[in-house]
């Protein structure tokens, strides 16, 4: 795996880490939250108050899993080879800036250079597999070129 790749990786890696970290973190504040709620005479509030902690380590559940499902996503790029055509764990050098196919993780700064990690669901990534040097595209009333495929 090239530096640059190895170093896009990691920061993708660091952020669903940092990701599932904070999700589990929530979780383990609303069951707090939720087992420290003493029943008051008011018991329409303790079980509101209940039900909406419960809601919330629902939703933070599925944020988990989620979360953990991209990490397997992101683990299987690991040692992707380079080749002709974009594919997912491509790293794409195009005319309108720079694209790590990997998963959704927002701008990464790698040695001064700016990149965005896409995952291949997402529109741009949609738009980026398959392509291949030279070959231009149209995305959001945007002209791209496809410069390099690392």
């Amino acid at each position: 795996m090239s530096a640059l790749k190895s170093n896009l990786y990691q920061l993708c890696l660091t952020f669903i880490q940092k990701r599932i970290e904070n999700i589990t973190y929530s979780m383990e504040q609303a069951r707090q939250a939720s087992n420290d709620d003493t029943k008051s005479s008011a018991g329409d509030k303790y079980e509101t108050t209940r039900e909406m902690m419960q809601q919330e380590m629902d939703r933070n559940s599925k944020l988990l899993y989620e979360a953990g499902q991209q990490k397997i996503a992101l683990q299987q790029l690991e040692n992707v080879e380079s080749i002709k055509v974009v594919k997912n764990g491509s790293i794409v050098l195009t005319s309108e800036g720079n694209f790590y196919i990997s998963i959704s993780a927002g701008e990464l700064n790698v040695d001064g250079q700016k990149f965005f990690a896409v995952s291949q669901a997402s529109p741009i990534g949609k738009a980026l597999i398959g392509k291949a040097k030279n070959e231009g595209f149209k995305f959001n009333g945007k002209e791209y070129l496809v410069k390099e495929i690392l």
